[in-house]
């Protein structure tokens, strides 16, 4: 992921987010030095990326988005296995990651790759009408 990404990514992020990362989340991430990755058609077209924050011996995945139309593709899958991949490569211990309660899709991919439940952050996340939804944490041991 580059700079030269984040147009698209931004495109990605508006449609499938009720409440999107802004254009600034992702160019302050990238010059931070978290890790990030896309997947592209042969077209140019992006399917979807993800975003990794590497701490002592844990990743964090911050943001893993699929464009909608790639849904049950396997593109998830394979950014999963990207950011696994890329955490064993730097000595990380496990993958840890908050999704929304709403968010089933996500949760059922996550699971279905094994990552298990943790714990749960209260009012993590900004829903509707100015209301706060929880976040469950999950990790994967590598």
């Amino acid at each position: 992921m580059t700079d030269t990404d984040v147009t698209d990514i931004v495109a990605i992020e508006n449609v499938v987010y009720p409440h999107p990362w802004s254009r600034g989340n992702f160019i302050d991430s990238i010059k931070s030095g978290y890790q990030g990755g896309v997947l592209r058609e042969s077209s140019g077209v992006l399917l979807g990326y993800f975003l990794v924050m590497l701490s002592v011996d844990e990743a964090h995945l911050l943001n893993i988005s699929v464009r909608s139309d790639a849904h049950g593709r396997g593109v998830g899958r394979f950014l999963l296995d990207q950011v696994t991949l890329l955490a064993r490569e730097q000595q990380m211990t496990s993958v840890l990651l908050e999704v929304r309660p709403s968010n089933q899709r996500a949760m059922a991919v996550y699971l279905r790759y094994g990552f298990v439940h943790i714990g749960q952050r209260k009012n993590y996340y900004p829903a509707a009408d100015g209301r706060r939804e929880d976040a469950i944490v999950m990790r994967f041991v590598l």
